[in-house]
C-alpha cells in the first residue's frame, strides 16, 4: 500500500478515529488505527468493540492495500510531522514507512484483515437533525448521567421518539435533564439508551454547524451517526430505562421567575466558600419579590438577595449548588422559571413549551443557618 495526503487532513482524521481506541484491551489489534486504501477512498477506522469510528480523508492512492498501525505511536508521529505532504508506504513484511519532507519513520504494522471492522448495520429507521442541534442537546443533558458503572442505564441517555418528537433524557438519582426536539420528517416511535461515552465523543467531533445534518439510524443493538464523511457506530445499553414520566409533575405551590445570569452568578459566588468534596447546601429563602441565597461553611458565610417575580407560597429550601449551576449554565434563556412544591419535593426548571426540563432534588439542611 502507498498513499499520499496532506498532514492537516491526516491529523484531523486520526484525531477523529482516536476517540474509539480503547485505553486498555486484551486484544492488541484494537490498539491500532486501520488505514484502508483497498478502494478509491482512504478510510481510517478505530474500534473498541463498543464504539467504532470510521472517517474518510482526502489523498492519492498510489498502491492499494491496508495496514493496522499502533494508534498512540501513529498519532504522535503525524502530529509532529512538518506541515506538508505525507507519504505512507507498507511492504510485504508489514513495515510501514512514513515520510514528510526530510523526516522518515519506519514502524511495524499488523495485518489489516485481522482488524475488527465496524459492524454492518441493517438500518431499521433513521432521523436527521442538524449538527448544531445534536451538539447542543448533548451539552444540555450529558452532565446528569451517572459516572458510576453500578447502574449501567444511568451511564447512558434515553433517546425516545414519540409523535415525531425526539426526547433526550439523563438522570443520576439526584436530578433529571430533558431536552425535546421536533423532527421534520415523520418517523415511527422508538426508544433506546445510548452510552454517555459515545455522546461525549460525538460531541467533540461535531462541527456544530446549523446547515450540516447528522443522520441517526438504529437497530435493537446499535445506533449509527453519519456526518462529514464520518460514521460512528455504537452499541446500545440493554434494559428498560427508568419511567421518567412518573417522576415529572406539573403541580406546584410556588412559581418563581428570575434573571438566569444573576441567579447563576450568585450561586457561583457562594461556592467560593465550599471546599472540594464538602457537601454544603445553598439555602434559598423565597419571599414575595425577593429571593435570599445563603451558604455557611467552615471558611465563612455569605448571603445575597435577588429580585424575583413570584406566584404562590413563600418557601425555604436547600440544594446542592453544583446541580443548580450545571442546569443554569446550559439554559440559553435570559429568564428562567422555577416550579416548587415544598422543601422536600423536587424543583423543576422548565420553559413554557417544555423544550427543556431540569428536575433537581432538594437536600436537607439546618434551618438555623
Amino acid at each position: 500500500m502507498k498513499i499520499v495526503c496532506n498532514k492537516s487532513d491526516l491529523v484531523k482524521g486520526v484525531n477523529i478515529v482516536s476517540k474509539a481506541v480503547p485505553g486498555k484491551t486484551t486484544m492488541p489489534i484494537l490498539e491500532c488505527i486501520l488505514i484502508d486504501a483497498t478502494t478509491d477512498i482512504i478510510k481510517l477506522t478505530a474500534n473498541d468493540m463498543e464504539l467504532g469510528i470510521q472517517t474518510e480523508i482526502a489523498g492519492e492512492i498510489i498502491d492499494r492495500g491496508m495496514i493496522a498501525i499502533d494508534a498512540k505511536i501513529f498519532s504522535e508521529i503525524v502530529r509532529k510531522l512538518p506541515d506538508n505532504e505525507v507519504s505512507i508506504e507498507t511492504d510485504d513484511r508489514l513495515q510501514t514507512t512514513i515520510v514528510c519532507e526530510k523526516a522518515k519513520f519506519d514502524i511495524s504494522g499488523k495485518p489489516g484483515n485481522e482488524f475488527a471492522y465496524l459492524p454492518i448495520i441493517e438500518k431499521d429507521d433513521s432521523i436527521a437533525i442538524s449538527q448544531f442541534t445534536l451538539k447542543e442537546v448533548i451539552r444540555q443533558t450529558i452532565f446528569s448521567i451517572a459516572d458510576t458503572e453500578s447502574n449501567k442505564l444511568m451511564t447512558g441517555e434515553l433517546f425516545e421518539i414519540k409523535d415525531n418528537v425526539l426526547r433526550v433524557a439523563s438522570l443520576d438519582g439526584h436530578r433529571i435533564s430533558i431536552r425535546k426536539i421536533e423532527l421534520k420528517n415523520p418517523v415511527s416511535d422508538y426508544k433506546m439508551v445510548v452510552p454517555g461515552k459515545t455522546l461525549i465523543e460525538i460531541s467533540k467531533i461535531l462541527s456544530g454547524e446549523a446547515e450540516s445534518m447528522v443522520e441517526i439510524s438504529y437497530t435493537n443493538n446499535h445506533i449509527v451517526f453519519e456526518f462529514d464523511n464520518t460514521i460512528v457506530v455504537s452499541r446500545l445499553i440493554e434494559g428498560e430505562y427508568f419511567k421518567i414520566d412518573q417522576m415529572l409533575s406539573s403541580d406546584y405551590d410556588t412559581k418563581v421567575r428570575i434573571n438566569k445570569k444573576e441567579f447563576l452568578n450568585c450561586i457561583d459566588r457562594a461556592t467560593l466558600l465550599i471546599k472540594e468534596g464538602d457537601k454544603k447546601p445553598i439555602i434559598i429563602d423565597i419571599q414575595d419579590e425577593m429571593m435570599e441565597l445563603k451558604i455557611k461553611s467552615q471558611i465563612g458565610s455569605m448571603n445575597e438577595e435577588i429580585m424575583i417575580s413570584k406566584d404562590g407560597k413563600d418557601l425555604l429550601i436547600g440544594f446542592n449548588p453544583k446541580f443548580l449551576i450545571d442546569a443554569l449554565r446550559v439554559i440559553d434563556d435570559e429568564e428562567v422559571t422555577l416550579y416548587l412544591m415544598n422543601a422536600k419535593a423536587p424543583c423543576f426548571i422548565k420553559d413554557e413549551t417544555e423544550s427543556y426540563i431540569y428536575l433537581i432534588l432538594p437536600v436537607n439542611f439546618n434551618a438555623n443557618v
